[in-house]
């Protein structure tokens, strides 16, 4: 994340600046005039006559709010401005907060409170909101005076982006039309981030790749970008070793269509030590090594591997089994490499393609492999696929190859109500590029108030929603956990096409084989330039095994 728009003439503020006004100026500095919001009573004073420049984007829910925000801040490449409402709205947004964490989106949050004269009287909507969100937030401001608020707001901008993710402030509703203060704020006005490189290092891990008898690469989400796939496809040809996508991974580090891609590591240990069993070097790019879900007994790896890992996220080498780590950008890292080590004949075969699943007989329900094969025949090449649907993701994964830098999305934190709002945001931050969305009945539940947003604002993403009645992933993991029959019902009664229609969204039902691949073939072609969302609600039997 860079900054945009930095300042060249900044001053302080004139005699009759008001704090409001200050803090406009901060976010025009760092581009961040569109505002995305579910605001109260302790917002009005902030919201109300906003200038002309700003854009404000309204969801009906915190949840919403955050996920659409994420989503922008991912396709423009800069932080998204989100404002909530004191502690009904952080709450609720919680659950959004750790997806933007966990997904190290960066965004600038001002939660409202309550007048700053009468806190020490706990009024109505007085916010406790210290530690409500724990620690998913980088940094929380809470500016002892009201003449502190445009710095602490600045300063918020450059605590997102350096920790890669969300940094809060907590704004009383009075502060904004105080007077501002003439001084400089406590926040530099424009930083400038270079990125980590390895100096004599990468000789030395150089050598064990050379060394190495049969090495394999493990990419993950820090390596999705176009410097980033180019030069991982030329450390793989230069190895001549298979790629691996990361197990979880929130988006994929690896042209999926690449000779040298091997599939996605499965998230179990067992798994995971067998399908790299023949390699004595594994080389992590971009990924924590490793995530795994859920727990076996023994190591991750086969004893005998040597485990190198490069990521430009430190944290991620504090918990890594890692024989050596490095904190690096990937792509420098990679290119280095090319130039240092031994070119080595292939030693991978191209996987064979997947064989598209005969449609279903008379009578016979479509399965998600039957919309997925439908989906990879038609999707544009540039499309940002979001995915929501966790029982079908390892089928996505084996039908529908990401071929684009952001073209992959997915919740890393693994909680439910991202991909609907996120793919919003996409839509909004980068307009000219597809954007579908794969998600459970189930899964759309917990962010289907974003679908009056998609309708309202015009955003022309598509809305593939696979219903099954029921929550198939917890069904699965209750059958294979042999403790008896689980006790949630299916909620077969629920219409996500009636839903998403009195959000005002165009939604069709569909559940026949025909129908779908003629809609499909209709609509995704011409995608990018679609101006209004669209919603198919497809009838689906449940996938009978998960992972």
């Amino acid at each position: 994340m860079t900054d945009a728009n930095p300042a060249t003439d900044d001053a302080p503020p004139g005699p009759d600046t008001t704090v409001r006004e200050a803090v406009f100026e901060v976010l025009r500095r760092h581009g961040m005039t569109t505002i995305f919001a579910n605001p109260g009573s302790t917002e009005i004073t902030f919201l109300t006559g906003l200038p002309d420049d700003f854009d404000f984007t309204l969801a009906l829910h915190e949840g919403a709010v955050v996920g659409t925000a994420t989503g922008w801040a991912i396709a423009t490449g800069r932080p998204a401005f989100v404002n909530l409402h004191t502690t009904a709205g952080l709450a609720n947004a919680a659950g959004a907060l750790a997806t933007a964490r966990t997904n190290r989106v960066p965004l600038v949050v001002v939660v409202g409170q309550q007048d700053r004269r009468h806190l020490a009287h706990d009024p109505f909507l007085a916010g406790r909101l210290t530690g409500l969100v724990g620690e998913y937030p980088v940094w929380t401001g809470h500016p002892a005076r009201a003449q502190d608020v445009p710095g602490a707001v600045a300063r918020a901008h450059h605590e997102a982006v350096t920790g890669a993710g969300p940094a809060l402030v907590v704004v009383p509703m009075d502060d904004w039309l105080r007077p501002a203060a003439r001084l400089r704020p406590a926040a530099a006005l424009d930083i400038r981030r270079g990125r980590p490189t390895l100096g004599r290092e990468i000789d030395g891990l150089a050598a064990v790749l050379d060394d190495a008898r049969s090495p394999a690469v493990v990419v993950g989400s820090a390596a999705d970008s176009e410097s980033d796939w180019a030069a991982v496809a030329a450390l793989a040809d230069r190895l001549g070793a298979p790629v691996w996508q990361e197990p979880f991974g929130a988006r994929a580090g690896f042209p999926q269509d690449h000779p040298a891609f091997a599939g996605h590591l499965p998230p179990a240990r067992s798994a995971v030590r067998s399908a790299l069993a023949d390699h004595d070097v594994v080389l992590v790019l971009g990924a924590p090594a490793f995530r795994q879900y859920p727990w076996e007994p023994g190591d991750m790896v086969p004893a005998t591997s040597t485990v190198l890992q490069v990521t430009p996220h430190a944290d991620d080498t504090h918990h890594s089994i890692a024989d050596r780590a490095f904190v690096a950008d990937v792509s420098s890292t990679c290119q280095a490499l090319v130039g240092r080590i031994r070119c080595r004949e292939r030693k991978f075969s191209a996987r064979p393609p997947v064989t598209p699943l005969p449609p279903p007989r008379p009578g016979e329900q479509l399965r998600p492999g039957h919309v997925f094969d439908l989906l990879a025949r038609d999707l544009p090449r540039d499309a940002i696929l979001v995915e929501e649907s966790p029982s079908s993701r390892p089928e996505l994964h084996r039908r529908v190859p990401v071929r684009a830098p952001l073209g992959f999305l997915s919740a890393a934190a693994g909680g439910l109500g991202f991909g609907l709002p996120a793919a919003i945001g996409l839509k909004l931050g980068a307009p000219r590029r597809p954007v579908v969305a794969v998600l459970g009945d189930g899964s759309s539940l917990y962010g289907i108030q974003g679908l009056w947003s998609a309708a309202h604002y015009g955003v022309g993403a598509l809305f593939l929603v696979l219903s099954n009645g029921g929550y198939a992933i917890m069904d699965r993991l209750a059958e294979q956990s042999g403790r008896g029959k689980q006790p949630w019902p299916s909620f077969s009664e629920v219409g996500i096409a009636a839903i998403a229609a009195g959000f005002g969204c165009p939604a069709r039902r569909i559940g026949d084989y025909d129908e779908l691949a003629a809609t499909l073939a209709e609509h995704l072609p011409a995608l990018a330039g679609r101006t209004s969302p669209l919603v198919l609600d497809v009838e689906v039997a449940a996938d009978p095994a998960y992972g």
